[in-house]
């Protein structure tokens, strides 16, 4: 959206107040993301209201999700973008009346269009739309890349399928084409990212591809690291493992959401895997990618989970052992097979699992982190710390950014994106401290 704004002759701001127009991007997932969206949206009309911004545009997942009825809640809104009507964002923000000379006048300047008039949603496009010609927003050595839009997955819980529609793979050519952009544009580390990264290709050719798009991306010229998030444990195949662990550049770093390992709360989790096959599968990943780091993300306080239930989950994060690991408590997201289920247990049960959840996995992390003290490990830089002439923020290929640790880092002249080799000499809870050794 920023990149088809840039085109069209907009330009970003550092501050809204500052802003002719602001566009909201929403995440409709969970009650938390929810509720955040909806303080982004008041403190924008807020400003709105003072005269500071003219208008204000709400797109993304909980546009999509709730449609008219966010309108009616909020009806100073002025445009409502739908998920795949994104290409239509300048369109949207074009169709608004011309700022006027002055700020002191406010919204009531000119009428507010009938509900239908202000709504943009369009069907999702398959293949999904392209994500060339982006402005990116991450550290410029940094970039995020959808491999994939919408979900095949029914799990009971999730809200996803509503928001982001069926299963559609991009293109091999196309995503190698997007990957040697970014990676002209400066991109060292390239993320891949979908709803589901282990079903790529299943839609277009019924098998998985996601080792042949690896292994395309491999040979990418520029690009150092490659991170591959948010596998599903479902056709992670042998070709898929191998092409991992003898990547150039594919980081030994799996991110794969397993939310439960109880067989009872899998099933009513419809997550189609037991509690063997998932040991069964994280064996194979630690026998054969070396140096593996493992992420994963669980959810406490599912409808019917029992304390014995829970008890086993405990048991499970202590027996693997988890790199990283995050854990939400169950959100009640109507309109979801969960939200009919019986056996729905109090948020603070909910809250209190996730906590002793947490801290089990604490003690985890903060041992693999005092393991990793004297060894000498390559560190991503992803900036200098403010104020400080020597220090340096980076990561690890254990590290995947804004959800893992950091590292900082004693070094002189280093620069962002740059790749140094590093001695750690101490550990401070979730982060690592080194010195550069070149």
């Amino acid at each position: 959206m920023a990149g088809l704004l840039d085109r069209d002759g907009y330009h970003m701001v550092a501050d809204p107040d500052d802003a002719e127009t602001v566009v909201i991007n929403t995440c409709g997932f969970i009650g938390d993301a929810r509720a955040e969206s909806y303080r982004a949206i008041e403190e924008m009309l807020q400003l709105k209201r003072q005269g500071l911004v003219r208008r204000v545009v709400v797109a993304g997942c909980l546009a999509e999700r709730e449609r008219e009825a966010l309108l009616d809640r909020y009806p100073e809104i002025d445009r409502l973008v739908g998920v795949f009507a994104r290409d239509d964002i300048a369109a949207a923000v074009n169709s608004l009346p011309i700022l006027e000379e002055t700020r002191s006048a406010v919204a009531e300047a000119e009428p507010t269009p009938p509900v239908g008039q202000r709504s943009l949603f369009r069907p999702a496009p398959s293949p999904p739309l392209s994500d060339s010609g982006r402005r990116r927003i991450t550290l410029p050595h940094l970039a995020y890349l959808k491999i994939a839009e919408g979900c095949n997955r029914l799990c009971s819980f999730c809200s996803i399928p509503q928001m982001r529609g069926p299963y559609a793979s991009k293109p091999i050519a196309e995503v190698v084409a997007e990957a040697e952009e970014l990676a002209a544009d400066g991109v060292r580390e390239l993320v891949l990212v979908a709803q589901d990264t282990t079903f790529y290709g299943l839609d277009i050719e019924r098998r998985p591809m996601l080792a042949e798009l690896l292994q395309r991306l491999d040979q990418v010229e520029g690009l150092a690291w490659i991170r591959v998030m948010y596998l599903y444990p479902m056709y992670v195949t042998d070709e898929l493992i191998e092409t991992i662990a003898g990547g150039a550049k594919i980081v030994p770093y799996l991110d794969m959401p397993l939310q439960h390992i109880s067989d009872e709360v899998l099933r009513r989790m419809r997550r189609q895997v037991n509690g063997r096959q998932t040991e069964e599968l994280l064996d194979r990943l630690r026998g054969r990618i070396k140096s593996i780091a493992m992420r994963t993300t669980l959810l406490t306080g599912f409808p019917g989970e029992t304390e014995e239930q829970f008890e086993e989950l405990l048991e499970f994060v202590r027996r693997q052992r988890f790199e990283r690991l995050g854990v939400f408590a169950f959100s009640n997201e109507p309109g979801t097979a969960a939200a009919d289920l019986d056996q729905h247990l109090p948020e603070e049960v909910k809250l209190t699992r996730r906590e002793r959840l947490m801290a089990t996995q604490q003690e985890i992390a903060f041992a693999w982190n005092a393991s990793q003290i004297g060894k000498r490990l390559d560190v991503m830089i992803d900036g200098q710390v403010p104020g400080q002439r020597t220090a340096y923020v980076g990561r690890t290929w254990a590290d995947a950014p804004e959800v893992d640790g950091q590292v900082y880092v004693t070094g002189q002249n280093l620069v962002p994106g740059q790749i140094v080799p590093c001695e750690i000499v101490a550990a401070k809870e979730y982060d690592l401290i080194a010195v550069a050794c070149e």
